[in-house]
């Protein structure tokens, strides 16, 4: 890059007055001013003059500044400023320790109390006093933790620590890092639609939870189920299954407990909950799944509620069809209704389930009272009401067809209904203490339902019962077996007999779906109880289904479902997913096949609770701070081992159920992974990959190296990464899941360092790393040369045993043209490493590697952040062809960036992604193949070699790193040919060796070629070449006096002796041969790997090495020079 030319403004600013006062009026600060901007006057003028010479600004400016300001900071008990005293009338009355201040009378307290003003600190120096002082350091707010457009209250900044730290005469640095704090745009735009607080229905624990897990739990299963689940199975394995069951919910309620209590709870139900926690791939696939199973759960229920309907009609001999299309009849005009008190708003759906809870509570209380009412006229049904030798009989199991695992699969499905509160946990006003509250309580009072009427029906109405009475017998006698004899009825005349597939009886716990409502004080009732049960659950799931999707579709985590997740009204309403959930219903009840359907929705919502189970888990085993639930009743060994229970009930409920469910869920997973959602939610898959690696970073210092395990890790200086992406590539191609790749930049400051830029730059060019898929780091520094630069990333670059190794450079083709101190830095750099131990790295391209003067080359991967910087000092008209005078290499070394400007702004500009239709500017030719060349790695390599010139043994880095290469699939169709020294004499000899060295290595190649002749004299014009490049650099000390010729020496201590020519000479001379050779063997090869020559420092001057490598490596294919550090890379031990 070339160094840039500071602005005259920046080398000359304007002189300082002494005194100070602070900028009250104005029209808000420019670019270069802060929010507490302290302008310098004289000071024996003082603050009041200083005031005076200030100028109103227009009342169009002021209501700008106002909106600027809005979201700022927040005074509370302020005087209005537009009131009679006016912050801006204020003098000042100077400085505190630091700070800028404002007199006492401009902040009257207000007696209101009530109103809050908004401060404009864009155009005033003060916004609050601290503890009865003048000053702009804030205490602690919650209005500062808030998120943008945070729907509980405005959102406030704390001064900057810029604003706090910085010189006043400094821009501060307002920008800071992205910590997750702002709403993502779907959040916001969902905060945005909510619009004004006043006439917004939120519900309490009771009303928006209690009562809606409560009605979802109980649901139908409670009146046409349990009695024969007590039937099949006992009593004793009744309240076992009840209690697994309970024991599954508890701990997902305790999950969803500790979830919900973690951090403001937004609309979306499970879906928010999990894809905040374990982020959007579980997140994605379980919101859509859980979606539709509740928008399929509402035609099971409706179906349900139609066939009852139904039944009751055909009793009376009314129907209208034939039993099928009149389910469909009711179930549809159900489902119009339920969806139309849906659309009405969630008041009335939440007045709707209060009348039907109040219904269901009738049921049953209904059904206790008339337990204890014994009715001659009911004994002939099996019902005596308790009777301790019922309750014996019924105390154990009788499956028949069935087994306790198909029993407890037809009953747990009444237990899914535990998340109905948090589905609309949106429109509650406190979700954190609604939905642990509400869920666990409704948990515990339906599981005492359940049991309470397993043990009743157990205890007061037998197994089989003919519904005729028994008075065809006399007690005592011998063949009436069971408890009912005793009331004069024998009842086992139709009990199973051996060989008989079903019972003749029609009554009792095993036969009569409905034996509840004969035990009921009015038998009508349990009718209504199944009908509000049905109805309350359907419309529940009609309720939760587009709230969830529209969440999910806010987060736009999948393609073309957008259009769903707006809302309307107070309440943003998702009457598109209403209407969604309406026709999948109605579609599920035109269809009625729900029995293959169910297992799956079933084993839906199973997936949702071991996720959830896994989500409190995994954020615990992450131990991230900020994973502090205020719910403290949860264990992650017991949400583990919920998790794994919700896993194998899938399978009991139906295996193959259970399967499909799987699959859909990681098909859906893998697609969420593959697109990469842009959200950052502070997932705990985040918080658990730091936390590995950061334990496993910790383990691998603990371990000693080994040969064996050797990896490439390499410190390539790329400047800025997008400026040499031939040597980015290059490098990447045999360090990607291989070693570490760390892309170094210096970055020369010789005043004030521009720290605001370096961490832009952080951030912008490692999102263009991950965007471009280059697995590397990004690490610039500042530093007052490049050697010092260097030298600081030699030795901190990494972490513990990530650490680089090796150096990778550019060749610095311009050496010749460039200032000679430039050449010694340069040669200093690969003396640097190898003191530090590094191997060593040279790539040279003859057409050059730096591209980062060619504008608009940075949209070649299709990025979404803007990264490349163009130099706007170069060409002003944009004119990319015309290089500016030190911008005459197209391939320097390391990229370097001055950072010479006062003000602290660099002399470079974000080009922003350009318009693939535009017009764009022709190249010059020199440039086009530089544009071509610096993407030649990213292309696949057709047939061709990677010559590999080992002639000295480096530890093997030479030969492993063109075998990374050779493996990789854009390389694999280039072979590896070994070019070896040796003598004419022994050539078939060293062949030999080196074939079964290779062999042991177990490196394929396919020829090997013995140089008998590196030693033979270089032809004459190769010397001639060699004398007249280094003609300029010699230092001719035969030529003067000797103590000018040690003065020019030690001034320029690049310059090459006529004693260093002559010591060197034979080392020349094979510098020279060797160039010859590669010409005549490898000019055709994709890539030549080489032994780089080394100097000794101190004994070679700069530019006869630099000479050397010009010499070796001129008019050649892509060249990399490799030097090890001499530590063995390779082994053939096992």
């Amino acid at each position: 890059m070339s160094d840039p030319t500071p602005n005259a403004d920046c080398e000359h600013p304007a002189p300082e007055p002494e005194g100070l006062t602070v900028d009250f009026l104005g029209s808000g600060p420019t670019p270069s001013q802060s929010r507490f901007q302290v302008d310098l006057v004289a000071e024996s003028a003082g603050a009041a003059a200083g005031d005076g010479d200030e100028k109103a600004a227009p009342s169009g400016d002021k209501a700008q500044e106002a909106e600027e300001a809005k979201g700022r900071f927040r005074v509370v008990n302020f005087v209005d400023p537009s009131g009679a005293v006016s912050p801006d009338a204020a003098p000042a009355e100077g400085l505190q320790n630091g700070d800028t201040v404002m007199s006492e009378t401009s902040l009257q307290s207000s007696t209101g109390g009530q109103q809050h003003y908004h401060y404009d600190t864009h155009t005033n120096t003060y916004y609050l006093r601290t503890f009865g002082h003048n000053t702009i350091d804030a205490v602690p707010n919650i209005d500062f933790y808030r998120q943008t457009a945070a729907p509980l209250g405005e959102k406030l900044i704390r001064p900057t620590l810029s604003e706090l730290h910085d010189e006043l005469d400094k821009e501060p640095f307002e920008d800071g890092f992205a910590n997750g704090e702002d709403l993502t745009p779907a959040e916001e735009a969902a905060v945005k639609d909510s619009g004004d607080s006043k006439g917004v229905v939120k519900f309490g624990w009771i009303k928006g939870v209690l009562v809606r897990c409560m009605l979802n739990i109980w649901g139908v299963m409670l009146f046409i189920r349990m009695t024969w689940i007590v039937g099949q199975a006992g009593i004793v394995y009744c309240c076992i299954i009840i209690s697994i069951a309970t024991v599954v919910t508890t701990i997902t309620g305790c999950s969803t407990s500790a979830i919900a209590t973690n951090g403001f709870v937004r609309g979306g139900g499970a879906y928010y909950l999990i894809s905040r926690s374990l982020g959007p791939e579980f997140g994605g696939s379980i919101g859509l799944i859980f979606a539709f199973a509740n928008a399929v759960a509402v035609a099971m229920y409706v179906v349900g509620f139609a066939e009852t309907v139904v039944e009751l009609l055909r009793m009376g001999d009314l129907t209208m069809l034939d039993a099928v299309n009149d389910v469909r009849i009711v179930g549809t005009i159900t489902v119009v209704i339920l969806l139309g008190i849906s659309v009405a708003g969630m008041e009335w759906e939440a007045k709707a389930q209060l009348i039907l809870l109040f219904i269901l509570l009738t049921a049953i209380f209904n059904y206790f009272i008339g337990s204890f009412i014994p009715v001659e006229s009911k004994e002939k049904y099996g019902f005596f009401s308790y009777d301790a030798s019922i309750m014996w009989e019924n105390m154990g199991p009788d499956f028949r067809k069935e087994t306790f695992f198909s029993v407890f699969a037809i009953f747990f499905p009444a237990a899914t209904g535990i998340l109905a509160g948090a589905n609309i946990s949106g429109d509650l006003a406190d979700p954190q203490m609604a939905i642990p509250r509400g869920t666990l309580l409704a948990i515990f009072i339906t599981a005492l339902v359940y049991i309470g009427v397993a043990v009743s029906t157990g205890a007061c109405i037998v197994r089989d019962a003919t519904g005729e009475i028994g008075t065809n017998f006399t007690l005592g006698f011998n063949n009436c077996t069971g408890p009912a004899c005793k009331y004069g009825y024998d009842f086992s005349s139709c009990k199973l007999q051996p060989g008989q597939d079903e019972s003749s009886c029609k009554y009792g716990l095993h036969n009569d779906f409905q034996v509840m409502s004969v035990v009921s004080g009015f038998g009508p009732l349990i009718s209504a109880g199944i009908f509000s049960a049905t109805l309350s659950s359907a419309l529940a799931s009609l309720v939760s289904a587009p709230k969830v999707f529209q969440a999910l579709c806010k987060d736009n985590i999948y393609p073309g479902i957008a259009f769903f997740g707006k809302g309307y009204g107070k309440n943003n309403e998702p009457l598109r997913g209403y209407i969604l959930t309406f026709l999948i219903a109605l579609a599920f009840i035109l269809i009625a096949e729900l029995n293959t359907i169910a297992p799956i929705i079933s084993n839906f919502f199973l997936a949702s609770y071991a996720l959830i189970n896994f989500s409190v888990f995994h954020a615990s085993l992450a131990n991230s701070p900020g994973w502090r639930p205020s719910f403290k009743y949860f264990n992650k060994w017991v949400s583990l081992a919920g998790a794994i229970l919700c896993c194998v009930v899938m399978f009991i409920i139906n295996w193959w159920a259970a399967l499909l469910t799987n699959v859909i869920v990681l098909s859906l997973y893998i697609y969420v992974s593959y697109k990469k959602p842009d959200v950052n939610w502070g997932s705990s898959t985040q918080a658990l990959t730091y936390h590995q690696a950061l334990t496993h970073s910790l383990q691998l210092c603990g371990v000693a190296d080994h040969i064996k395990t050797y990896r490439p890790q390499c410190l390539v200086m790329t400047g800025a990464p997008n400026s040499r992406p031939a040597l980015l590539n290059l490098v990447h191609a045999f360090t990607k899941n291989v070693g570490l790749m760390v892309c170094g930049h210096v970055r020369i400051s010789n005043r004030k360092p521009n720290i605001k830029e370096l961490n832009n730059d952080m951030l912008r060019y490692q999102r263009w790393l991950l965007n471009n898929n280059s697995k590397a780091f990004y690490t610039p520094v500042m530093a007052e040369d490049l050697r010092q630069g260097s030298q600081f990333l030699l030795q901190a670059a990494g972490l513990g045993r990530l650490k680089p190794n090796t150096l990778v450079l550019g060749f610095k083709n311009n050496w010749r043209e460039c200032d000679l101190k430039e050449v010694e830095t340069y040669i200093n750099l690969i003396h640097d490493a190898f003191d530090f131990q590094y191997g060593m790295v040279i790539l040279r391209l003859s057409e050059g590697l730096d591209v980062s003067h060619i504008q608009g080359q940075d949209d070649t991967s299709a990025m979404k952040d803007v990264v490349v910087f163009i130099d706007v000092n170069k060409d002003s008209d944009g004119d990319s062809s015309k290089p500016s005078s030190k911008a005459t290499s197209v391939q320097n070394s390391p990229a370097v960036q001055k950072d010479d400007y006062d003000d602290g702004k660099a002399p470079m500009q974000p080009l922003l992604k350009k318009d693939k239709k535009s017009p764009t500017t022709p190249l010059n030719m020199a440039d086009q193949k530089l544009l071509d060349a610096s993407q030649q790695f990213q292309k696949k390599q057709g047939k061709g070699t990677v010559d590999v010139w080992w002639l000295f043994d480096d530890g093997g880095l030479t030969l492993l790193i063109p075998y990374l290469i050779a493996n990789k699939k854009k390389w694999k169709d280039c072979k590896i040919r070994v070019f070896i020294g040796g003598k004419i004499n022994r050539i078939d000899h060293d062949r030999r060796a080196m074939a079964a060295l290779l062999s042991k290595f177990r490196i394929d190649f396919s020829d090997i070629t013995v140089l008998g002749d590196i030693n033979i004299k270089p032809k004459s014009e190769s010397l001639a070449a060699f004398a007249q490049l280094i003609e300029p650099y010699r230092l001719k000390e035969d030529d003067m006096e000797q103590d000018a010729a040690e003065k020019l020496k030690a001034e320029e201590p690049w310059r090459i002796t006529d004693n260093e020519i002559e010591l060197y000479k034979a080392k020349s001379n094979r510098q020279i041969r060797l160039n010859e050779l590669l010409k005549e063997h490898s000019s055709t090869a994709n890539l030549i790997v080489m032994s780089m020559p080394l100097a000794r420092k101190g004994a070679v001057s700069s530019a006869l090495y630099m000479a050397w490598l010009e010499t070796l490596s001129r008019d050649l294919p892509p060249i990399l020079l490799v030097r090890g550090n001499h530590q063995s890379v390779l082994t053939f031990y096992s």
